[in-house]
């Protein structure tokens, strides 16, 4: 068929691309009318990635990587941010949403998770490319009310980026606040041993200058001190964090882009499924591609989390053997040496005594400061406002796509009538169909 059969075709069937064009724009536009206005607000909040952190005074790598704009969308659209916000405005205690939800559910599972999930389904966020900003967005009938969910996630999302700060944190000060209590025991154990040996042999003072020995024996006690601080924070780290929590799997370069990935192939495969079935060959390929990138992300997130067990058992081996060492040095020197020398080797003990409770106390300190802080490191750009105008539906977007469609429609319909009652329009049609020249064409005035 060449462009002048078709125009033919169109120019003899023009009623039936007319009236499809009309019914098309007609439907449009009444359904267009008859569906209820959707008003949408959004609020946006900033993401500073530059300032260093207020207690520990320095910037996070991880604050820089590219997974982490993508972990921020994550937490606003996970349940805990939702049910919280639903928590914050008391939307669970409203006694027509009780109603709606028993009759929806039947009373099965919880009003804050049903109301959750249908907040999440109206929740629009939406990074920017090109700044650490995030537009929250939210849709619904009534626009304050659009408005106050929007600015509920926004202040939900700064609220459980906190915790999710200070949880780990606190854990972390409870173990330590337990291990001082130890090593402040056996602190003051060192200090009664050597006071009972000063009194029993008369020692006033232990300033002697020891040898080669005593000061091989400080530097021994020195790696001990180093060595408990390692494994102590090593045993804090698999006593109270999981695996995806964990600083390491956090700043780990390999997992921040393996999860880039896996949010790339999840994007690539809701793509995918809009446009090809799940039996396609690119859509098949596309799930297994995004299941080999899972696999590898908890790969490389267990891999990460086993290097701490084995820089723990490397750290107790080490510890180990410090403190063999330590026994074999100080053997020598109490060979060496009686009086004084006994004396100061117990003033050593208390001194790396000292060291180690200090450090953990150090340690402790942070930790019960970094759970208790309530700083962030995001902010309300711009709260929601009540919209003005409805956002959906937009009726002359809508009525240009029903001319379009239409048309395309009405043509469609034509080629397809004509197709089902072939007719004879021009000389090329009956050369086509007997497959004859035609020797002459007869035309009446």
């Amino acid at each position: 068929m060449n462009l002048q059969q078709f125009l033919r075709i169109l120019l003899a069937r023009y009623w039936v691309v007319v009236l499809t064009l009309l019914g098309t724009v007609s439907v449009t536009v009444a359904v267009s009318l008859l569906l209820p206005a959707q008003y949408k607000a959004a609020a946006a909040v900033v993401v500073d990635v530059k300032s260093p952190d207020p207690i520990g005074g320095m910037v996070l790598p991880a604050l820089a990587m590219p997974g982490y704009m993508a972990t921020q969308v994550d937490i606003i659209n996970s349940d805990r941010v939702a049910r919280k916000v639903v928590r914050s405005l008391r939307l669970d205690q409203n006694a027509k949403v009780i109603e709606d939800w028993k009759k929806e559910t039947e009373g099965k599972g919880t009003i804050d998770a049903w109301l959750a999930e249908l907040l999440q389904k109206k929740l629009d966020v939406k990074p920017s490319r090109e700044s650490n900003v995030i537009a929250i967005g939210f849709k619904a009938a009534d626009p304050v009310f659009a408005a106050a969910i929007a600015n509920a996630f926004a202040q939900a999302y700064i609220d459980t980026n906190i915790e999710l700060k200070v949880e780990p944190a606190r854990q972390y000060a409870g173990w330590f606040e337990s291990r001082s209590r130890e090593l402040r025991d056996s602190l003051d154990k060192a200090q009664k041993r050597l006071s009972d040996y000063q009194l029993e042999h008369g020692i006033i003072a232990t300033d002697e200058r020891l040898d080669s020995e005593i000061q091989k024996h400080a530097e021994l006690q020195a790696q001990l001190v180093v060595t408990q601080t390692q494994n102590a924070d090593a045993t804090s780290k698999r006593a109270s964090a999981g695996g995806d929590t964990l600083p390491e799997v956090m700043q780990s370069g390999v997992v921040q882009q393996l999860k880039s990935d896996v949010a790339r192939a999840e994007a690539k495969l809701d793509d995918l499924s809009g446009r090809l079935g799940k039996n396609h060959p690119q859509y098949q390929g596309a799930v297994s591609e995004l299941a080999t990138l899972k696999k590898k992300l908890a790969e490389e997130t267990a891999r990460v989390s086993s290097s701490i067990n084995t820089a723990g058992r490397i750290s107790k081996g080490k510890e180990t053997e410090i403190r063999a060492n330590i026994e074999t040095v100080k053997k020598r020197i109490l060979d060496l040496k009686k009086g004084h020398g006994e004396a100061k080797l117990l003033q050593q003990e208390v001194e790396t005594a000292q060291r180690a409770y200090d450090a953990v106390v150090q340690r402790a300190n942070q930790s019960a400061l970094e759970s208790q802080s309530q700083q962030t490191n995001i902010s309300i750009l711009s709260p929601a406002i009540e919209p003005t105008e409805p956002a959906s539906p937009k009726i002359l977007l809508n009525t240009l796509l029903a001319v379009f469609l239409g048309t395309l429609l009405g043509v469609g319909a034509a080629l397809a009538m004509e197709l089902a009652d072939r007719r004879i329009r021009s000389r090329q049609d009956i050369e086509q169909a007997l497959g004859l020249p035609v020797l002459a064409e007869l035309r009446t005035k």
